[in-house]
């Protein structure tokens, strides 16, 4: 069997695995929070056919001769990079703009962290996300209050009746990841950490290198239609190389198989 038709092989597998990464970045176009992922090939082991210092009637061999065994994806990354910022003027929708995410306590009990600041209040009064997870740490409004803001370190406060001063109620914080591709996504906009990601800190917005909150908006997806779709006609056209090439070797290994 001729090897490469092993090798096309493996280039279309590592191709059919970019283009649901594509797809998955399109469908994502208008998710708020999303970070677009990308596919990261590398190519597979070499057989060594002659080494480069082996010798010959001419001397030493200056560099040898190695045959490829094709790719494979190796990792798909995320780029964290800031997505666009959206006004809504809900005074419960934040964006981060800057590092960290924030954390919420999933109905398990664990910990996740979420990049999407549409926040809600249910019905027991508790901030939540448009799942309804509460926030970590925890925050209730206040039924009866006229107005709520939250600044840009995250702290809410509400204005209450009969009361000059706005109210306290808690203050939003923001986490932040060693190595933030390292989380895991688990779908609704939520990640979950692991031992790649690193231990999370917790912190104030806008110390540490954190980013800050923007009352009255969200951050939109990070993901360029338009680098999208041309990284979408490259894949397509990978694709369409490869499955030549496995014809063109089909067709050899007939001839070959006619001549013997």
């Amino acid at each position: 069997m001729f090897r490469s038709l092993h090798v096309a092989a493996t280039g279309m597998t590592a191709q059919e695995t970019k283009l649901d990464t594509i797809a998955n970045n399109l469908a994502n176009a208008n998710t708020t929070g999303f970070k677009r992922q990308d596919a990261e090939f590398e190519d597979l082991l070499y057989q060594n056919l002659r080494a480069p210092t082996a010798n010959t009637v001419g001397g030493v061999t200056p560099s040898g001769a190695q045959v490829g065994s094709g790719a494979r994806v190796v990792s798909t990354s995320r780029a964290f990079a800031q997505g666009p910022i959206q006004q809504t003027s809900n005074p419960f929708d934040v964006a981060i703009e800057g590092n960290g995410f924030l954390a919420v306590t999933r109905r398990e009990g664990d910990i996740a962290y979420t990049r999407a600041g549409s926040l809600k209040v249910d019905a027991q009064g508790r901030l939540v996300s448009s799942d309804g997870l509460a926030v970590e740490p925890p925050i209730t409004i206040p039924a009866d209050a006229t107005q709520i803001s939250i600044a840009a370190d995250g702290t809410v406060t509400a204005t209450m009746p009969n009361q000059r001063q706005p109210a306290q109620l808690g203050q939003l914080q923001l986490v932040t990841f060693p190595n933030p591709n390292g989380l895991n996504g688990i779908g609704h906009n939520l990640y979950e950490a692991s031992a790649a990601s690193g231990e999370p800190t917790t912190g104030i917005a806008g110390n540490d290198g954190r980013g800050t909150f923007l009352q009255g908006a969200l951050e939109g997806s990070n993901v360029e239609v338009v680098n999208e779709m041309i990284a979408l006609v490259r894949t397509q056209r990978a694709y369409e190389i490869n499955s030549k090439v496995i014809s063109a070797a089909d067709e050899m290994l007939r001839n070959a198989t006619q001549v013997r």
